[in-house]
Parts: C-alpha cells; sequence; structure tokens
C-alpha cells in the first residue's frame, strides 16, 4: 500500500469555495487561503443553529502499536457522508513537534485522511505560530516590566509564564534569562514549553469570539508578588496586543477530506498536558452545516475524553450524544503484556487480559451517561478468533462492535461502524452528565477523576501541592474544573503499568492554575511540558525535490 502522503498527493480536491458551498457557507463566510483552505468568520455562528447530533471518537490507552483514532474519526464522517448523510469533522491542527519528532504526520492515514496534509502537517495557516508570538510577547512584557523598575512587585522566583516554541527541544526545559549584563535585563530561572501546552492554545479552543478571548487573555496569571498576590495579563496590559496578533488565528480553518466530506481543524492542545480538543468554535461551525458531526479527543478516553465532557462540553454547553471507542487488536495484546514483534502471532490470552484495559475506558463513558460503539480498527494480522473474542467480551458489557477499515478502503470500511452509530442515535438513549460539580473542592475534584476514571485507591499530594491548593482557595479558583497532567501511556499515573491498573493512588506533584483558560491543572507522574527528540527523529526522513514536492512526513 502507498505511503499516507502519496495517497493525499493524489487525491482529488474540489476548490475549497465548492466545499463551503455544499456545506450551505457563503463566498463572504470564508477567507481563501489558497485553493484548497479557507478561514470561516466567527459570525457564521450567530446565523446558523449548531443543532447537529455530536459524536465524539475516543481510544483505549495508546501504544507503539497504533489505534487510528484521527483516520477512524476521517472515515466515520466519510462513510456517514457516503451514506447520504449530511455529516462533517473536526478535529486538532497537528503541532510541528510530534510532526518533526516520533509521530510524522497527523492527519489522519491512509484513505482517511484530511487535505492538503503536507499544509495541514507543517505550516497550514499559521494559527501555532500566533499563539506563539501571543505568548512571547507576554513574555517579552513581563522581562521588560521586571527590569523597567517591577512596579508591580514580581518575586522573581515566582514568575509562572514560561516561554514556547512549537518543536520538540528538551535542551530549553531549564533555562537562565537576562544573562550578560544590566542592559540584557534580571537574570532570573525560565523554562519554555512546547507552543500546544500554552495557556493561549487553551483560551483559543475554550473562547467563543474575540471580545471573550481578550478577557481571557486578562485573566492569565503570569506570577506572584512577595507576598503572594497574584498578578495578571491586565496588570501588563498586553491583553489587547495578544488578542490583535490571534485576530485571524481564532477563525476556525476549512479544509476537506480525500472524499470531499467538509472538515473543521482548529486549535491542538495536547491530552496528556492540556484539554487535548480542537477548538469549541470549529466543532459548533461543524454542527451548524450538518446534521452529524465526528470529532475527537486526544490520547485514551481517560484523558481526551474526561477532559471533553468535564471541560470542554461544559464550557462551549455541548451535548454530546454517543461515543465511538476505538481499539485494534495489536494494542490489546500489548496491554496484554506482548513485545512489538511478537504481534502478527495469534494470541488469545494476550488478547483477553488487554481486553481488561478496553472494558475500563467503557465503564468510564458509560458514567457520563452516553451510549457507545466500540470499532475496531482492523489490521491484516488480526484473526478471526481474536476479532471474535473482542466482540464476546464486548457484548457482555452491552456494547456493540464494528469492524473498521477505513484506513485501506476509506469510507466504504467505516459503514459497519457508521450503522451502528445511527443505530444509537436512533434509539435517543444519551444521559449526558458532567463527573463533578464545579462547587466540589479542588480535591474533591481531583479524587473523584482519580478513583472513578483511572481506579486509583487514592490520591497523595506533595507538599507543595497541598500549599498551592491552600493559595488558589484564597483567590476564588478552587471552583474551576480540573486538567490532569498525566501520562497518555497508562490509565495510572505510572507509564509502566498497562492494562488496567489496579491498587495505586495517584500522585499530585504540582498543582497550576490556568485562570484565563477557567482550569486547574494537576501535575501528575513524570509528566514534560516540553518532549524531546527521538534518536532519529521523522525530521530525518522527511525531504523536498526541485518541485517542491515533499516526501517522508508519514
Amino acid at each position: 500500500m502507498r505511503s499516507d502522503i502519496e495517497i493525499a498527493q493524489d487525491a482529488n480536491m474540489k476548490l475549497i469555495t465548492d466545499i463551503a458551498e455544499e456545506a450551505g457557507l457563503e463566498l463572504d463566510d470564508i477567507e481563501q487561503y489558497g485553493k484548497y483552505k479557507a478561514k470561516v468568520n466567527l459570525d457564521v455562528l450567530d446565523r446558523m443553529e449548531q443543532d447537529s447530533d455530536l459524536i465524539l471518537v475516543t481510544a483505549i490507552t495508546p501504544t507503539p502499536a497504533g489505534e487510528g483514532k484521527t483516520t477512524t474519526t476521517v472515515g466515520l464522517g466519510q462513510a456517514l457522508c457516503g451514506m447520504g448523510k449530511n455529516a462533517a469533522i473536526a478535529i486538532r491542527e497537528p503541532s510541528l513537534g510530534p510532526t518533526m519528532g516520533i509521530k510524522g504526520g497527523a492527519a489522519g492515514g491512509g484513505y482517511a485522511q484530511v487535505v492538503p496534509m503536507e499544509d495541514i502537517n507543517l505550516h497550514f495557516t499559521g494559527d501555532i505560530h500566533a499563539i506563539g508570538v501571543a505568548h512571547n510577547l507576554l513574555s517579552a512584557a513581563i522581562d521588560n516590566h521586571i527590569m523597567k523598575g517591577n512596579e508591580l512587585g514580581f518575586d522573581t522566583t515566582q514568575v509562572s509564564w514560561p516561554r514556547v516554541v512549537d518543536m520538540n527541544d528538551r535542551a530549553l526545559r531549564n533555562i537562565v534569562v537576562g544573562m550578560g549584563g544590566k542592559a540584557h535585563g534580571v537574570p532570573r530561572e525560565d523554562t519554555f514549553m512546547i507552543t500546544v501546552a500554552s495557556e493561549i492554545m487553551a483560551i483559543l479552543c475554550l473562547a467563543n469570539n474575540l471580545t471573550e478571548l481578550k478577557e481571557m487573555i486578562g485573566r492569565i496569571v503570569v506570577g506572584y508578588t512577595k507576598d503572594d498576590e497574584p498578578i495578571r495579563t491586565k496588570d501588563i496590559n498586553v491583553q489587547g496586543a495578544m488578542t490583535a496578533l490571534l485576530k485571524e488565528a481564532i477563525k476556525p480553518n476549512l479544509v476537506q477530506t480525500l472524499e470531499n466530506t467538509p472538515a473543521f481543524i482548529h486549535g491542538g492542545p495536547f491530552a496528556n498536558i492540556a484539554h487535548g480538543c480542537n477548538s469549541a468554535m470549529a466543532t459548533k461551525m461543524a454542527m451548524a452545516i450538518s446534521d452529524i458531526t465526528v470529532t475527537e479527543a486526544g490520547f485514551g478516553a481517560d484523558l481526551g475524553a474526561e477532559k471533553f465532557f468535564n471541560i470542554k462540553s461544559r464550557f462551549a454547553d455541548l451535548d454530546p450524544k454517543a461515543v465511538v471507542l476505538v481499539a485494534t487488536v495489536r494494542a490489546l495484546k500489548m496491554h496484554g503484556g506482548k513485545e512489538m514483534e511478537e504481534l502478527k502471532e495469534e494470541d488469545l490470552e494476550a488478547v483477553s487480559a488487554g481486553i481488561e484495559n478496553l472494558e475500563k475506558h467503557i465503564e468510564n463513558i458509560q458514567k457520563f451517561g452516553l451510549p457507545l460503539v466500540v470499532a475496531i480498527n482492523r489490521f491484516p494480522d488480526d484473526t478471526e478468533a481474536e476479532l471474535e473474542l473482542v466482540r464476546e467480551r464486548c457484548e457482555k458489557m452491552g456494547v456493540n462492535v464494528a469492524l473498521s477499515e477505513v484506513f485501506a478502503r476509506g469510507g466504504e470500511g467505516g459503514e459497519e461502524l457508521a450503522e451502528e452509530v445511527l443505530d444509537i442515535l436512533d434509539k435517543g438513549e444519551a444521559d449526558f452528565d458532567f463527573l463533578y460539580d464545579l462547587e466540589d473542592s479542588i480535591e474533591e475534584k481531583i479524587e473523584t477523576i482519580a478513583t472513578e476514571i483511572y481506579g486509583a485507591d487514592g490520591v497523595e499530594y506533595s507538599d507543595q501541592a497541598k500549599k498551592q491548593i491552600t493559595k488558589y482557595k484564597k483567590y476564588g479558583y478552587d471552583e474551576m474544573p480540573i486538567c490532569m497532567a498525566k501520562t497518555q501511556s497508562s490509565i495510572s499515573d505510572n507509564p509502566a503499568l498497562k492494562g488496567r491498573p489496579t491498587g495505586f493512588k495517584l500522585t499530585v506533584r504540582e498543582i497550576n492554575v490556568s485562570a484565563g483558560a477557567g482550569f486547574l491543572v494537576a501535575l501528575t507522574g513524570p509528566v514534560l511540558t516540553m518532549p524531546g527528540l527521538p534518536k532519529v527523529p521523522s525530521a530525518e526522513e522527511i525531504d523536498i525535490d526541485a518541485d517542491g514536492k515533499i516526501s517522508g512526513l508519514f
């Protein structure tokens, strides 16, 4: 089979004006970025009802064997449209860090991709760059303020606003700024994060308009005085300039799939260190132009789906109707103790052990009152006995299983899954509710997530986390939802624990406030906000010829 980029480069794309017109948008609603990409103006949301049935695609705990969540999202949208339904998809923008690092491209795969694939995976419409510049403007303004007299009284050991770059660069995790003498600033320790971990990214994905965006940016806590009083962006007075830098980035991007299904791609916070969902505005735009909207949330259901429900759906007033939980037999075998080189061999015992991970995710989704279908992203080496075992175990839990072959067959390969989704929608059994109330204490919310979603026996807090909880209660930040920063490699906070871990306690080492975005971030385990490159990064495989044709992106 050809590579993803080879398939994408042969795509029969429609002009983006045609995609927009077929979706019910007017020419004045879009701003073209070439022939095949466009920004959509926000006033569409004021004019068009967002009454589509919303489907969330999530997955089991990720493994190196792959699950195919984005591929399934794209393929399901294509399948629904191919069956005569009015469907659209909404997904995240890829970050250059993973694209150049370990994952390669992130726009679906095989015959279930969004296009133009190279543009989407590289600079796209410049949204992430704009977020990085806006973020670093605030960083520069803070250090300038400290150097020019520090009227706000920053405690330079408590400046909490880092710098960002959209690249995996471990050398920037811990730095010192202001070196070189008096003319170059006040020396202090600082850090870099990857841009998609920025609170600006989280804010962009939760704001509903420019006015709200500016207000949320103004509320960001950037540091503290020696008396532990918070200092905010509005005290520095650059929230207007930052919002001006984001005036185009706030508009969702419209592209298409290989089969010309409309696709909104906008915003890209990571789910292990942020809330892991595309922008609320993009989701709502997809809901405005379709009868069925398919969206996704990052990493496993314990991370992306939990945050989609408790954070994004709460803030954006979304009412999801069904969930697709993606798994592969290969990944289940890894959760059952097999190594990568052993995955081609039939092993019912390993599959059975790995299904415990799938079962936990099923239980978690049902706690939100939502019906679901398990999508098995089929690989050629899967045996009928292995597939039947998964089906039997899921049916015992009252959950149907559909085979998905969208990678190899596009929308046609997703029709079985689409039929299951349509059946769920026809039954109308969704009764969505949040897992916790905002009025619950910080500890109660964290412990609810830890025990209910992760299966922990309880929570242990570091002394630093305890002090931070006391401080956030003092300033009224205790009625915010919780964004858990946790490893994606395990349901627990220990990446080495596969399957369905039990008998552990979650350790919260630090809690940060994202006052602009409106949530608290609880850091657990060895979670890094600045990834590093592997020994052989994907960037070494990417090339371009004299005609500008890119190869090796995936």
